[in-house]
């Protein structure tokens, strides 16, 4: 039983993730929680959107709206990937304590620089957000190079 079955708000990410590869993007999702409820969801949509910035975690931030300092301080970021500079950056800036990340196998952002920046950052290592990034670099290497700016 994998780690997502115990939270839904990891499930949640997932299934947003399988949501992004169905429409032909790469599968990474997240979603934004306060106080117990998810106020944003989104997944990767940089090749549906054409987009340069839309990675799933500010699809989820810019999907939850324009929120008050004060709730962005008692947020979770869920992620099904390690997040990237940019996206670890907007956590920083919003000060969201705290992220789940539900690999950082085929991906590791900035880690060690947010824990250093107080954010607390929690590794759940899942086995479907592993396979389903593992099967995406397999199937599309060029386009997950081009999202991850390689």
């Amino acid at each position: 039983m994998d780690s997502a079955t115990h939270d839904p708000f990891l499930q949640a990410a997932i299934d947003e993730a399988r949501a992004g590869l169905a429409e032909g993007g790469i599968p990474i999702g997240s979603v934004l929680v306060i106080d117990g409820r998810i106020v944003g969801r989104g997944h990767n949509r940089r090749v549906q959107r054409g987009s340069a910035i839309l990675h799933a975690e500010m699809d989820a931030l810019e999907n939850a709206g324009r929120l008050r300092a004060g709730d962005y301080r008692r947020a979770v970021l869920y992620s099904t990937l390690s997040p990237c500079d940019m996206c670890s950056g907007t956590a920083l800036l919003y000060r969201i304590p705290r992220i789940v990340v539900g690999e950082n196998r085929t991906f590791r952002g900035p880690e060690d620089y947010l824990r250093s920046r107080g954010i607390v950052l929690e590794i759940r290592d899942d086995p479907d957000c592993i396979r389903l990034m593992e099967e995406f670099i397999q199937s599309k290497p060029a386009l997950w190079n081009e999202d991850i700016g390689e």
